[in-house]
């Protein structure tokens, strides 16, 4: 009788939290907003991006994304580029990729395009974009318009999680230290496939520390990804390269993650000051393509 009455019991647990994940949040008027997971992300709809929104949309969107770290906008149509520059300078001054090609007509656009002859695809490791900048990206919005039959998935990992995860004493062991965070390694022939030469690119260097504090939320979050970030400055080489391991494993921990499954048109927009993410190259031969701006941000601190 106890067992059979535990077990209802933990029906009703499992049952309650399903359903308080499944509900839509109510304090919002001009948009709907539905947690993607518990850790990371919501989808947003009843917003047509195509088109310009209201103060008030932009204004529960930028609560949205201060509290969930990246939101998904389903139902979209395909959004013009000269909309979503217009939507993406609401958020503050756009920034310019060091390297990558820009859109024909449209500088501010970067176009993320894979297909059966591309050398690589953007972001198949773990990253925060362009982090090597002194003054990294806010933000990133894509949109993606051509999908392969399947896979094509993007990674998102929680950097406040992954901060407030470690012990103490590593917490203490990081308080006030910096990294170097580089491009060359990635930067230098990336893009020779487009059009773009070595000498056409810049390679930026920068030091950030290895634990921000995000200047909206004050939330502290760990600011180190596999990618860009090549040394922890105040330990020697040895050191650094044994936390760094462990920083970067404990970031891209499962339990940090989400994975999203595009649906054709659906825009991403991500805070690269509190997440990380990974865009996985699992269709090839098939093509994916889409559109990317990205919001400029502050120094690190």
């Amino acid at each position: 009788m106890i067992f059979a009455d535990l077990f209802i019991l933990m029906f009703w647990i499992r049952k309650l939290g399903v359903l308080m994940l499944d509900t839509v949040e109510n304090n919002y008027q001009t948009i709907s907003v539905k947690r993607f997971a518990p850790n990371l992300g919501a989808e947003i709809s009843g917003v047509d991006l195509s088109k310009d929104i209201t103060d008030k949309q932009f204004e529960e969107i930028l609560r949205a994304f201060h509290d969930h770290q990246v939101l998904f906008f389903k139902d979209q149509k395909e959004i013009a580029p000269e909309m979503q520059v217009i939507f993406g300078k609401r958020f503050g001054k756009l920034h310019a990729h060091p390297a990558a090609p820009t859109m024909k007509g449209h500088p501010e656009v970067f176009e993320i395009h894979a297909t059966k002859d591309s050398k690589i695809a953007n972001g198949e490791f773990w990253h925060s974009d362009v982090s090597c900048d002194e003054t990294p990206p806010l933000g990133t919005m894509l949109q993606i318009h051509i999908l392969p039959s399947c896979g094509g998935d993007t990674m998102f990992s929680n950097m406040y999680s992954a901060f407030d995860t470690l012990s103490e004493p590593i917490k203490n062991l990081l308080s006030g230290m910096t990294a170097t965070h580089e491009s060359e390694h990635i930067y230098k022939g990336r893009y020779s496939d487009r059009g773009k030469s070595d000498a056409d690119i810049d390679c930026p260097m920068a030091i950030h520390p290895v634990v921000r504090t995000h200047p909206e939320t004050g939330k502290k979050a760990l600011f180190v990804n596999r990618t860009f970030t090549t040394k922890i400055n105040e330990l020697s080489a040895h050191e650094s390269e044994s936390i760094l391991e462990m920083l970067f494993q404990h970031a891209e921990h499962i339990d940090h993650q989400i994975r999203f499954r595009w649906s054709l048109n659906d825009m991403a927009f991500w805070d690269n000051r509190c997440c990380m993410h990974r865009a996985i190259w699992d269709y090839w031969p098939e093509e994916r393509k889409g559109r990317r701006v990205t919001i400029l941000g502050d120094r690190p601190r």
